[in-house]
């Protein structure tokens, strides 16, 4: 038998716990799913214990039904949901649920935030102050429950808690701290500033860890509980985005990565932290150590396809529905389609703009708008692209997960509107694969993250683009960004309209 890790992937609906051999191959893998906590509109929460149960149940599954012996698990990392707030005691106790990263209840805490510090938050932590950020969270409790921040002593994010009840030890990674809007990113260290401008005890911050630093070996309660051995070695893990980032080959500077799940994501290698994006896009420790990443996300880019797909085609074979925008022509005949219809994140933070097809003419069909649809999303990407290419990036490589890797079209739609290359992967596993790179390389099995890659990743197909069709959708991205200014006015007042009537 050889030896394994385990990437242990902890999202917001479930754990997924993969084992991976020397040559990068799954042997094996299991999940556990585990509930929400919503106790009125905008609230997420979730009890930690759930991911400390499910991941070890997982684990469980994993030797007794996989037949891993444990002897052979020489180590494990993680891929954590970013933001989530744990709030601990002094025995490192629970406090209360975690409020997650898709909690909206700290409107009021950003506002605060945005009115003490305005740019200087943002110069620090290269973040604007989001309700999806940790800080608001910690603000919120603050002042809403005062009887649980006297009792609070630190914070970790999810990972970091069940990291914690595995080998006793308290960290963060730099990935996920960046995620936190507490730390100083030019200085690499938690931002005394905010804490003072706040008034949040600096000793409530975790020590930082790099993502493939040991955090500590499995103890024996947490061996018993879970069928591990005493030797197993625990490495730090990253922020999901971040090890999502490394499982897919984003390791290089010229390397990005195009991401359509539900929402949608352009993510970049960033070699240092010199540039500055202003908050529009955000900016995140990498982990790989010493480097960063930024990204933008689009809120609803795979949701676009499935909405339209579900609305106007719900019994047709999904990759025919999407095959069918071969029918139509680069730029669907003069249609567009803006895939705002649950507002935007970037470049544009709007809760209110909503969607729109422009250009609707007598003679389109169906195809016309799936391929409306499909270059809508990409062009939506273009207009984060456009950004890093102000700000000076230079790139030559798009790698393609997620939704839009699956279809051959799709692939090419990126490579002529990104102009390009596009690539995707053979072996697509996200932020599971990046956590057990991350235990590989922190074990001495390979000398870096890019040397895990070599033999970890493998790239399929490359899509060129067409130089005749990068002319045109050049053409038409002028167009397209010139929608969300002329609609935002109306999408607001129906978006009223909506509230007041319906």
């Amino acid at each position: 038998m050889g030896k394994y890790v385990l990437g242990v992937d902890l999202g917001t609906s479930a754990v997924k716990v993969s084992a991976l051999d020397h040559s990068g191959q799954i042997v094996a893998q299991e999940s556990f799913d585990y509930d929400l906590i919503q106790k009125q509109p905008g609230y997420n929460e979730q009890n930690p214990e759930d991911w400390v149960s499910g991941t070890t149940v997982a684990i469980v599954r994993l030797i007794l039904n996989d037949h891993l012996a444990a002897e052979d698990i020489e180590g494990l990392s993680f891929s954590g949901q970013m933001h989530g707030m744990v709030l601990l005691d002094a025995n490192n106790k629970v406090l209360r649920p975690a409020i997650l990263w898709n909690d909206t209840r700290s409107t009021p805490q950003r506002e605060e935030i945005e009115a003490k510090m305005g740019d200087e938050f943002v110069d620090i932590t290269r973040n604007q102050p989001l309700e999806g950020f940790t800080l608001t969270k910690l603000l919120w409790v603050k002042e809403n429950e005062p009887d649980i921040w006297k009792q609070a002593k630190t914070f970790v994010l999810p990972k970091d808690y069940v990291r914690y009840r595995m080998t006793g030890n308290l960290a963060m990674d730099y990935s996920d701290a960046t995620g936190t809007v507490l730390l100083d990113v030019a200085k690499g260290e938690w931002s005394q500033r905010i804490c003072d401008v706040f008034d949040i005890p600096m000793s409530m911050c975790p020590p930082l860890i790099k993502s493939i630093d040991l955090a500590g070996t499995v103890t024996p309660a947490y061996a018993e509980f879970s069928g591990l051995t005493t030797a197993t070695k625990v490495f730090g893990g990253a922020a999901d985005n971040a090890a999502g980032a490394v499982g897919a080959g984003i390791l290089h500077p010229n390397m990005v990565l195009s991401s359509i799940g539900t929402s949608g994501v352009v993510l970049k290698y960033e070699d240092n932290a010199d540039v500055n994006y202003h908050g529009v896009l955000q900016f995140e420790d990498h982990a790989i150590p010493d480097k960063f990443y930024s990204m933008g996300v689009t809120l609803a880019a795979g949701y676009s396809l499935s909405w339209f797909k579900k609305t106007f085609a719900p019994a047709e074979d999904f990759t025919d529905f999407v095959a069918s925008a071969a029918k139509s022509t680069v730029g669907a005949n003069g249609l567009l389609y803006t895939p705002y219809i649950v507002g935007e994140r970037a470049p544009y933070a709007d809760a209110d703009i909503r969607g729109s097809f422009t250009g609707v003419d007598g003679t389109d069909q169906r195809h016309d708008f799936v391929r409306a649809v499909l270059e809508g999303i990409v062009f939506s990407f273009r207009d984060l692209f456009d950004i890093y290419e102000e700000n000076g990036g230079d790139f030559d490589t798009v790698v393609s997960i997620g939704g839009g890797a699956k279809s051959p079209l799709w692939l090419q739609i990126q490579a002529d509107i990104f102009n390009r290359k596009v690539v995707s992967l053979k072996n697509e596993q996200g932020p599971g694969m990046g956590a057990a790179m991350m235990a590989a390389t922190g074990l001495g099995w390979f000398d870096s993250l890019q040397d895990c890659a070599e033999t970890f990743v493998h790239f399929g197909k490359a899509y060129e683009p067409n130089p005749e069709n990068v002319k045109k959708y050049a053409q038409l991205h002028k167009i397209y960004k010139q929608v969300y200014q002329q609609t935002k006015s109306i999408s607001a007042q129906l978006l009223d309209y909506r509230r007041e009537n319906l």
